[in-house]
């Protein structure tokens, strides 16, 4: 797949493997002249709390909805992410569920790394979220 400018942001993608994902192998874009950097979000509400345990669907649903609130509380959006890393006990099972996370991302597809854990730092969490966004 050759390399594809949009809105000053250039796609490099030297195969396609990856756009079934939703994301792109690289980005090159104009440097931003705000950066937000996001902790690892999870499915917890505001108290910190798990919520959904045992749903790994939900639990990407919430983690996604976490990330996207940083966002907004910062002035930005979803198509502003630059790089995400999705942090799973169960790779096979974020897989079944990525979906959600491509289709909620797109048509932004930031360069994404799906990383396989023992364990995350909530009792029951099985998968979290860092990105990197900016505007």
């Amino acid at each position: 797949m050759p390399t594809t400018e949009t809105s000053g942001t250039t796609r490099i993608n030297p195969s396609s493997w990856n756009l079934a994902l939703g994301f792109d192998q690289a980005q090159l874009r104009p440097a931003p002249t705000r950066l937000l950097t996001c902790a690892g979000q999870g499915s917890v509400d505001r108290d910190g709390r798990l919520v959904h345990e045992g749903d790994v669907t939900a639990q990407i649903a919430l983690a996604v909805e976490n990330v996207e609130d940083l966002l907004h509380r910062a002035g930005m959006d979803l198509g502003d992410v630059l790089q995400l890393t999705v942090h799973a006990t169960d790779v096979d099972a974020v897989l079944a569920g990525y979906g959600l996370i491509a289709e909620r991302f797109a048509p932004a597809t930031p360069p994404a790394t799906l990383v396989g854990v023992a364990r995350l730092a909530v009792p029951g969490m099985l998968v979290e979220i860092t990105a990197t966004a900016g505007r």
